[in-house]
């Protein structure tokens, strides 16, 4: 973890954050739906993905547009689908609220997980070594 947090920020600050959208979403996939620990966790959960999200626009390690990358649009993608999840849920459409939070959890938080751990990448090194 020395190596992570001898990152600049907001670095270190996003992956922890991250590690723990992954932990409580995956709390969240497999727990009882609807009640008051869903809800709480959910409102922690998207709070993480934001700060996951807003974060990313200060981390400049992968640069093909100016400063940015293909990651950023995931970012833009996220904050705006977290945003439509939260209607969703609100309007009573509990199964499209269902779909856009799986899809959160799958593409924004465990196939970009994934890329973080490509060699060069520092979850590789705080993983692997």
């Amino acid at each position: 973890m020395d190596a992570l947090l001898n990152e600049p920020q907001p670095i270190p600050v996003h992956a922890i954050a991250a590690i723990i959208a992954i932990i409580i979403g995956t709390v969240q996939l497999y727990m009882k739906k609807g009640g008051s620990t869903h809800k709480t966790l959910g409102r922690i959960w998207v709070g993480l993905m934001l700060l996951v999200s807003f974060s990313s626009f200060f981390i400049h390690k992968i640069e093909l547009w100016g400063r940015y990358s293909p990651i950023h649009l995931l970012s833009l993608w996220t904050i705006f689908s977290a945003g439509l999840a939260i209607y969703y849920v609100r309007a009573g459409n509990i199964e499209r609220h269902k779909q856009i939070m799986i899809a959160l959890y799958g593409l924004a938080l465990i196939l970009t997980g994934l890329f973080t751990l490509l060699p060069g990448r520092i979850m590789n090194q705080v993983l692997f070594g």
